[in-house]
């Protein structure tokens, strides 16, 4: 039953991915910027990160083997400069699905490149912070690799969480999920054609 279930993820990643291929236009991310923007700890890095990626919806699903699927685009100077996706599978203690927006930040040129020049990956330790909805959401890095809306957090800055230069948030919109972590997400990246 298992190796049925892996056939199927791998071959859904692979449609989902392929999709990445045909020509993409700018669309409009801006709901999904301001849900962000409702942190007034999250708001001042739109203007002070280097460069940022948003997903605003990424699926995830699995019941022992699982996926992952999402598409965004990248900004610099808060204009878009290309187009990102990211899937991945994994295979582990997991049952549920949920939907979930994220944002992933570039501290410095070095992170930003990084990404943007082909296919990026986490490593398997890589978390990300959950932030809550409404004007007064704060951070929880309890779980450390938490992909969806915490019940309580430590707010403050996020400036002083970037890991190598890169800080990645997320915020649930639905779903329930016994494990959703960032390890092993593969981005790809598209600049925008003129």
């Amino acid at each position: 039953m298992y190796r049925r279930a892996f056939i199927l993820i791998v071959v859904l990643a692979l449609c989902l991915t392929g999709t990445g291929w045909a020509k993409r236009n700018v669309e409009d991310y801006s709901e999904t910027i301001n849900n962000f923007k409702k942190s007034s700890d999250v708001a001042p890095l739109f203007d002070t990160a280097y460069g940022y990626a948003v997903f605003p919806n990424i699926g995830r699903g699995g019941l022992g083997v699982g996926g992952a699927h999402g598409k965004g685009q990248v900004y610099k100077g808060g204009k878009v400069i290309g187009f990102t996706s990211l899937s991945d599978v994994t295979i582990g203690l997991q049952a549920g699905g949920q939907a979930y927006s994220q944002v992933i930040f570039f501290e410095n040129e070095y992170a930003y490149n990084k990404f943007t020049g082909g296919n990026f990956q986490f490593e398997a330790a890589a978390s990300a912070i959950a932030i809550q909805t409404g004007a007064s959401a704060q951070a929880s890095t309890d779980g450390g690799a938490s992909a969806g809306a915490s019940s309580g957090g430590s707010g403050g800055s996020y400036s002083s969480k970037y890991a190598s230069g890169i800080l990645v948030l997320t915020m649930a919109k639905g779903g329930l999920m016994y494990q959703a972590t960032i390890g092993g997400q593969k981005y790809s990246f598209n600049p925008v054609e003129d």
